[in-house]
């Protein structure tokens, strides 16, 4: 069973949004056979126009027909309706794709969750599943839209080895592998990973802020960070790319870290982990989601910090003079 999940096996792939849809065109460059699905139709129209891949009436005959099921989606709780809903992918799967029946060996079917999810909700949902003799891969992804195109993605991987092991080759076709242990332990190393992403996002944006408003050239500042030890995936990327021209397209969602960094949260908690850093960042994150909105682009919590800025103060105004003055007047 080693390779058999080599292209041309028909594989499942719901979730065609931003990260989704070019992570499934990978596929398809390899080789694979793909059957498709997303809540919004026109999201697989679209993918149908460039890419050949076959688009099943329902979740469950998606289920019945594929080799291996990929999720995409904006959290858990979605991933969980699309597999054990009513006519959700479980109930499409066939008893021979079973282990125990006599041609599992053959036809045995995996579920992998590429989604951010909780990493507590993930051990339970495979907990569920293997009840019913079905395997669940944790393996979400980082990297941005621009190498989920490239098939460069970090993909962290959780679950049973043997089951990864399998689906290593479908996996590396979209990026790197990193195996990172039993059930829902990629999906605490992708909220992790996230943590330290929007702190460098948050940091940067409330450092050049500031040096800006002192009278520093932010372009500047970005360049001189990147070659000191200020260094970080904000200053190097999305600065440069997104933040310094204005254009707030990195392709993930303001509400999408939003929501990983909760994911982080609970993971330090359930943990007894400190994590003063980690829940001002919730906060932040939190407060730009309600003004910014879900939709928002992860960058724009830079917009965000701008708006929340004091009003531009006149040339030669002195705050120490100014707290003197108030002192002396009280």
């Amino acid at each position: 069973m080693a390779n058999d999940m080599l292209p041309p096996q028909r594989i499942g792939f719901v979730g065609l949004g931003n990260m989704g849809a070019p992570m499934a065109r990978c596929l398809a460059a390899a080789g694979y056979r793909l059957s498709v699905a997303d809540a919004i139709p026109a999201a697989v129209e679209r993918f149908r126009a460039g890419t050949a891949c076959e688009a099943p009436a329902s979740l469950a005959e998606l289920g019945a027909t594929c080799r291996a099921i990929i999720t995409m989606l904006p959290d858990g709780h979605a991933v969980k309706k699309v597999l054990l809903g009513e006519q959700g992918v479980v109930a499409g799967i066939p008893a021979s794709a079973v282990p125990g029946s006599a041609v599992t060996a053959a036809r045995e079917v995996i579920l992998i969750d590429m989604t951010s999810a909780s990493p507590v909700g993930t051990r339970e949902l495979a907990a569920e599943l293997a009840l019913k003799g079905i395997t669940l891969l944790d393996a979400p992804v980082s990297g941005g839209v621009g190498r989920a195109v490239e098939g460069k993605l970090a993909i962290m991987a959780g679950g049973q080895p043997e089951a990864l092991s399998r689906c290593r080759p479908l996996l590396e076709k979209m990026g790197q592998v990193f195996a990172t242990g039993g059930s829902g332990s990629g999906h605490a190393m992708k909220a992790l990973n996230n943590f330290l992403s929007a702190v460098a996002l948050a940091a940067a944006g409330e450092a050049v802020l500031a040096g800006e408003r002192f009278g520093l050239d932010p372009g500047l500042m970005i360049r001189i960070f990147n070659a000191s030890t200020g260094r970080n995936t904000a200053t190097e990327h999305k600065y440069p790319k997104f933040i310094l021209p204005r254009t707030f397209d990195s392709g993930f969602a303001l509400g999408l870290m939003a929501k990983d960094l909760r994911l982080a949260l609970e993971l330090a908690r359930d943990s007894g982990t400190p994590a003063d850093i980690l829940g001002t960042c919730v906060d932040l994150w939190g407060s730009a989601e309600q003004r910014m909105g879900g939709r928002a682009d992860n960058t724009d919590i830079v917009r965000y910090l701008e708006s929340r800025a004091a009003p531009a103060q006149s040339p030669g105004h002195s705050p120490e003079r100014a707290g003197a003055r108030g002192s002396q007047d009280g």
